[in-house]
């Protein structure tokens, strides 16, 4: 029982500090890995973007890991990303283009970085047809770094 007691007061003291802090990032930081993981991640919104799924695809590693719309998707390959999403323009009516509204590294190592992002999605005039908080994992596999895992509020 004591050592349940225990561990309440260090979960409890966890969450104070956080709270204290104001949600400041708390990590060890590595700027070099941040720099290539942005990069990434601009690469990902450009190709998104581009309406080319292949190139889409090929912004991200695998297994590539999506948490949205109360569904969690897995895709092995770049292949089965492309043929799994090949229709997300017309999902996606009436969006035109999208781009980031904030990024912020929450955590980074020399090869992964947690972002806390918001996007934003707007329609040919412009528009702005919706805003999403996101949650964006970046590694580097094999000399690539590429989006692993993304959960968003995003349809």
């Amino acid at each position: 029982m004591r050592m349940h007691v225990n561990r309440i007061r260090q979960l409890a003291a966890g969450v104070a500090v956080g709270w204290l802090l104001g949600g400041l990032p708390i990590h060890a930081q590595d700027r070099k890995a941040e720099a290539a993981a942005r990069q990434a991640m601009d690469n990902f919104m450009a190709a998104f973007n581009s309406r080319d799924v292949h190139a889409w695809a090929a912004t991200l590693n695998y297994p590539h890991v999506r948490f949205a719309s109360n569904q969690v998707r897995i895709y092995q390959s770049a292949e089965e990303f492309a043929r799994g999403d090949a229709d997300y323009p017309k999902r996606l009516a009436p969006w035109d283009h999208s781009r980031w509204d904030s990024m912020q590294v929450i955590q980074s190592g020399p090869d992964k970085v947690h972002f806390a992002v918001i996007f934003v999605r707007f329609d040919v005039s412009g528009k702005e047809i919706g805003r999403f908080p996101s949650l964006y994992i970046v590694t580097l596999q094999n000399g690539h770094w590429g989006v692993q895992a993304r959960s968003s509020f995003a349809p």
